[in-house]
């Protein structure tokens, strides 16, 4: 742990891992009922699916790209660094929050933005856990991705409550929103900045062999 805490590139995976846990609660809990809020119904073979139904059905696209997005995230980060892939999926998230805003708000954008969304969801797992692997090795691995996952939880606790916070005061998501960017902009920022090699025990340890 002491070595973790010594190295700067630990700490901007955690801090990135924060920001993860602080999107996807918010998205996860807040979507439907942003969704709601502004209306947005849309009619199915005929059928009238209403807003909380559309917001069901928002967050259902998610789960379905995620599956693709986490395998094919994870094995990005196996023929390029690992560090910038996060950069890029963390800048993708910003951007995905952006253009959400900037179009004209409708059930086919709700769709597209949560497909964009589920695509970019969990693709951080694979990457930063392995990250955090290569950094440190295998033997303490488990112990450290909890503190990294912790971080994750904190981001979640404050994405969820925060939103609703705001929500009560504000009537609206619109700061959250654009919180949510800053981010993303942010995350991505900082893990261009990690130093991905081994730390000094393991790049000797096979020269002492």
């Amino acid at each position: 742990m002491r070595e973790a805490f010594g190295t700067q590139g630990f700490w901007l995976l955690t801090i990135g891992f924060f920001v993860c846990g602080f999107h996807v609660t918010f998205i996860g809990l807040h979507l439907p009922a942003y969704i709601s809020d502004k209306a947005v119904g849309m009619t199915f073979f005929w059928m009238r699916v209403s807003p909380l139904e559309v917001g069901g059905w928002a967050i259902g696209l998610v789960g379905l790209f995620n599956l693709a997005g986490s395998l094919i995230w994870g094995w990005l980060g196996t023929r390029h660094p690992k560090k910038d892939m996060l950069a890029l999926l963390y800048a993708l998230r910003a951007l995905a929050f952006v253009m959400f805003l900037a179009l004209p708000l409708s059930w086919v954008s709700v769709l597209l933005f949560a497909a964009a969304l589920g695509f970019l969801w969990l693709g951080t797992v694979p990457l930063t856990s392995g990250l955090v692997g290569y950094m440190f090795g295998p033997v303490h691995m488990s112990m450290l991705w909890g503190i990294v996952f912790f971080s994750h939880q904190l981001g979640s606790f404050l994405g969820g409550w925060r939103a609703g916070r705001l929500y009560d005061i504000a009537g609206n998501y619109d700061l959250m929103w654009w919180i949510a960017v800053g981010l993303g902009v942010f995350a991505a920022a900082i893990h261009w900045r990690i130093r991905e090699r081994p730390v000094p025990r393991l790049a000797i340890a096979p020269a002492l062999a």
